[in-house]
């Protein structure tokens, strides 16, 4: 049984290499910033979509064009996200057992900006965390933990735009997320009349990072959030629904403790590791 795993394992690396070629010899041909990028940046986007070569490279030729667009220097600095790193509320910790890095986010300290272009700066910052999430990956490794804590969230952190945005970073990311949610009873209004916009960084978001969630841990959710998942949960892609896991809130730390050694567990889940501001990482 072993020898046939092994075969299976290695038809399917040489049908991914196959396709990576072919991949790579069509977007080099529409985009010559394609040659910058690495055959592991390719399989992502094919596994996004299932191997389908035309519809990889659409995707990836796209988030190309994004982000010379949005990210013209080829980085984004502290000082273009100023509004959302003053919220302290993205953490970095150690590694989980899979060698992925930790991150905590805190939702009851996001605050919607208000402010002409703030929509922007919060897509930005996204971009932000996510390039420096991706920095501290060891070699070879291409997903990341995510621990998303909203405890004390309320109808002030209700930025359904900001949410569904950050949630979509996360899909497209990978990692593991603990995340303390609780939402207003308004949302449910909120997310209809922005619907159109939400989608749109929905999917601006999910598109530039695929295949980069490798798990994500819900924490200490309250019933209102469940009412406001339940919307949520439809534009989520079936890949990383599999990835997400409520977890009990008096079962944090031992759930937790499945896949992250307790050395690395951030402290104020019960381990000994303290965290990073995602700015300082």
């Amino acid at each position: 049984m072993m020898g046939d795993d092994a075969n299976v394992s290695d038809a399917n690396t040489v049908k991914e290499q196959h396709k990576i070629s072919l991949m790579r010899a069509y977007v080099e041909s529409r985009d010559p910033a394609s040659k910058d990028e690495d055959d592991l940046m390719l399989r992502r986007f094919l596994r996004a979509r299932d191997l389908d070569v035309e519809k990889a490279s659409s995707l990836f030729l796209k988030y190309l064009k994004w982000k010379k667009t949005f990210i013209p220097k080829g980085h984004i600095s502290e000082d273009e996200v100023k509004y959302d790193v003053s919220q302290n509320k993205m953490f970095i910790g150690g590694l989980d057992k899979s060698g992925r890095p930790v991150t905590v986010v805190y939702g009851g300290r996001h605050f919607q900006n208000t402010k002409p272009g703030g929509l922007d700066e919060f897509k930005r910052f996204c971009a932000f965390t996510l390039e420096k999430i991706i920095s501290r990956m060891p070699p070879g490794q291409e997903k990341f933990v995510s621990i998303a804590d909203v405890k004390g969230w309320g109808y002030s952190n209700s930025d359904i735009r900001g949410y569904l945005g950050a949630l979509s970073v996360l899909q497209v990311k990978a990692g593991t997320l603990v995340i303390d949610i609780i939402m207003p009873k308004g949302l449910r209004t909120l997310v209809k009349a922005e619907y159109d916009e939400l989608n749109g960084l929905f999917v601006i978001l999910q598109d530039c990072y695929p295949e980069r969630l490798g798990k994500m841990y819900i924490v200490h959710a309250p019933k209102i959030f469940m009412t406001v998942w339940k919307m949520v949960y439809p534009f989520i892609d079936d890949n990383t629904k599999r990835k997400i896991v409520f977890v009990d809130s008096k079962q944090v730390k031992s759930t937790l403790l499945e896949d992250i050694e307790e050395s690395q567990i951030p402290d104020v889940y019960g381990g000994k590791l303290p965290l990073t501001p995602i700015q300082d990482a």
